[in-house]
C-alpha cells in the first residue's frame, strides 16, 4: 500500500511542480519585484539593519506578540530545516548541480514575495483584548475576497498548512532528524522518535511565549555552527571552488550536461530548484506570514524588509554552503560522483540524507563528519517542527477555535514519532504535495492584493522613520494598545 500511495502522490507531485509551481513561484517573484521597484535589492540594506537594531538573544516576554526579531527567528526556524541539507542534496541528486542556480533564483525573486507577505500578514492581524495576536494568511485572503469565496480561499489553505506542516512537514523533519542520528550514532529510530515529542511536546505546551524564547537562542547558535563547520571545508577545498562554480552554471543551462556518466537536463535542474527552493526558503508558501504578524513594529514595511533577511538566510547563505560543500568534494575533481559510476554508487551507497554526512566525512573524518552533519540537522529540524507547529495551530483555531488547539497538538505529537519511522521518499512526496496546495489560495489573495502592497511598498518609509512627530504618535499608540491589553 506504501508503494501504490508513493506512486499516486508522485504522480500529482510532478504535475504542480513542473507546471503549476514554477508559473506561481516565478509568477509571484517576478510581478512583486517589478512592481515594488526590487525592493529585495533597494530596502535590502535596511532589512539588514532594522534585524541587528533588534538583535537579542533575550527578547523576553512579549505577551501575545514577539519581537521583530523573535519573530525572524519564529520564521527563520521554520526555513532553515531539512531543505537546507536533505533538500538541498535531493535536488542535486536529481536535478544535478544546476539545480542549485535555480534555487538562488528562486529565493532572490521570493524575498520580494516574501516581502508581500509580511506586511499583509501585519496589516491584516488582529489584536484580542488580552494581547494575543492572531494573523497569517487566512486574515489576508479574506480580506482580499470577501463572502463565501474568500472563507473558502482561506479554509482551504487553513486545512492544507495544517496537513503540510502540522502533521506531514513535521515529519519529514522528525524523519531526517531519526535517520542522520541513526547513521551517526547508532541509536534506533523510534528512541530518537520519542524523544523529539518529549521535547517538542514541552515547547508546545508554552505557547508563543516559550516558542520565541527558543526560537531566538536556537537560530543564532545553529546558524553560525553550521556556516563555520562548512567554511572550514571550503577553506580547505579552495583550490577547486572555481570548477564548483562552474559546474553549477554549467548544468544550470546546458540541456546535456554530463558529470559522472549521468546527464542532466535544464527542465530537472529548473524543476528541482523550485521544488526544493519552495520547501526551503518557503516564499510564496504562507507559512512564515504567522510568524511576522506577531511582531511588534511600528508600520508593516518594518517587518517585511525583515522577512526579507529571512529568506537570503536561508537559501542564499544555508543552503548555498551545503551546495558548495558537496559539490566541491563529491562532484569535482576526484569526488566520487565525477569520477563513478554515478547510477551505481546513489543506488546504493549514496542518498540525499547521507551525502552530507559523506562530504563533510572528507574532511572531518567519516565519523565526526556524520556527528557534526546529524548535530546540525537535529537543531534545523526540531527548530523547523516547533515553528510549523505553531502555524498549523494558528489555523486551527481559526477553524475550530481554542478548544480544538490541544487535540491538535496530541495528533501532531503522534505524526512526529511516525515521521521517525516512515520510508523517507513517502514522506518528503507528501509533504511536497500538501506545500504545493498551500501556494494555490496564498498566491491568489497576494495578487489580488496588489495594490495595498504596493502602497506599503513605495511610501516614505526613511522619512517616516526620522519624524519626530511620527515617533511621538507611534509611541502614543502603542501606550493605549498597552494600556487595554
Amino acid at each position: 500500500m506504501e508503494e501504490a500511495l508513493l506512486t499516486i502522490v508522485t504522480t500529482i507531485n510532478s504535475y504542480l511542480s513542473n507546471y503549476v509551481l514554477i508559473i506561481l513561484l516565478l509568477g509571484m517573484g517576478i510581478w512583486f519585484s517589478i512592481r515594488t521597484k526590487f525592493i529585495q535589492f533597494r530596502c535590502f540594506g535596511e532589512g539588514w539593519r532594522r534585524l541587528f537594531g533588534d538583535f537579542s538573544l533575550r527578547g523576553g516576554n512579549q505577551g501575545g506578540a514577539m519581537t521583530s526579531f523573535q519573530a525572524l527567528s519564529t520564521a527563520v526556524a521554520a526555513q532553515v530545516g531539512t531543505g537546507n541539507i536533505v533538500g538541498a542534496c535531493g535536488a542535486i541528486i536529481i536535478g544535478g548541480p544546476g539545480a542549485i542556480f535555480w534555487m538562488w533564483i528562486i529565493a532572490l525573486l521570493g524575498m520580494a514575495t516574501n516581502y508581500a507577505e509580511a506586511v499583509m500578514a501585519q496589516k491584516t492581524r488582529v489584536i484580542d483584548a488580552d494581547g494575543t495576536v492572531h494573523g497569517g494568511p487566512v486574515y489576508y485572503i479574506t480580506t482580499a475576497f470577501k463572502g463565501k469565496g474568500g472563507k473558502f480561499l482561506a479554509g482551504f489553505f487553513a486545512v492544507a498548512i495544517i496537513l503540510a506542516l502540522g502533521f506531514m512537514g513535521c515529519m519529514v523533519q522528525s524523519n531526517s532528524i531519526a535517520e542522520t542520528m541513526n547513521n551517526a550514532f547508532g541509536v534506533p529510530t523510534w528512541v530518537i522518535g520519542i524523544l523529539v515529542v518529549v521535547l517538542a511536546g514541552i515547547v508546545f505546551v508554552g505557547g508563543v511565549s516559550r516558542l520565541a524564547a527558543v526560537t531566538e537562542k536556537i537560530v543564532p547558535v545553529m546558524a553560525i555552527l553550521y556556516i563555520l563547520g562548512s567554511l572550514v571545508v571550503l577553506v580547505m577545498n579552495a583550490s577547486v571552488l572555481p570548477a564548483t562554480f562552474a559546474l553549477i552554471f554549467q548544468c544550470a543551462f546546458d540541456p546535456q550536461a554530463t558529470v559522472g556518466g549521468a546527464t542532466f537536463g535544464i527542465i530537472a535542474a529548473i524543476t528541482q530548484g523550485a521544488k526544493r527552493g519552495l520547501f526551503s526558503n518557503e516564499a510564496g508558501m504562507g507559512s512564515t506570514p504567522h510568524a511576522h504578524a506577531l511582531a511588534e513594529v511600528r508600520n508593516p514595511h518594518e517587518q517585511g524588509t525583515v522577512a526579507m533577511i529571512g529568506v537570503f538566510i536561508d537559501t542564499i547563505v544555508v543552503v548555498t554552503m551545503t551546495a558548495l560543500v558537496v559539490l566541491s568534494t563529491m562532484y569535482v575533481g576526484d569526488g566520487a560522483l565525477a569520477t563513478g559510476d554515478y547510477a551505481t554508487l546513489t543506488a546504493e551507497t549514496i542518498t540525499k540524507t547521507n551525502i552530507a554526512q559523506m562530504a563533510f566525512g572528507e574532511f572531518f573524518g567519516t565519523n565526526p563528519g556524520a556527528w557534526f552533519v546529524a548535530i546540525c540537522l537535529l537543531f534545523f529540524a526540531f527548530s523547523t517542527i516547533l515553528s510549523w507547529n505553531l502555524f498549523a495551530k494558528l489555523n486551527v483555531e481559526w477553524l475550530f477555535g481554542k478548544k480544538a488547539v490541544m487535540p491538535f497538538t496530541v495528533i501532531a505529537l503522534i505524526f512526529i514519532f511516525l515521521g521517525s519511522l516512515l520510508s523517507n521518499d513517502l514522506v518528503w512526496e507528501l509533504a511536497d504535495m500538501f506545500n504545493q496546495l498551500m501556494v494555490l489560495p496564498n498566491a491568489i489573495a497576494l495578487f489580488a492584493l496588489t495594490t495595498p502592497i504596493l502602497a506599503i511598498a513605495n511610501a516614505k518609509h526613511d522619512k517616516l522613520a526620522t519624524d519626530v512627530h511620527a515617533e511621538k504618535l507611534a509611541d502614543e499608540e502603542r501606550a493605549r494598545e498597552h494600556e487595554s491589553r
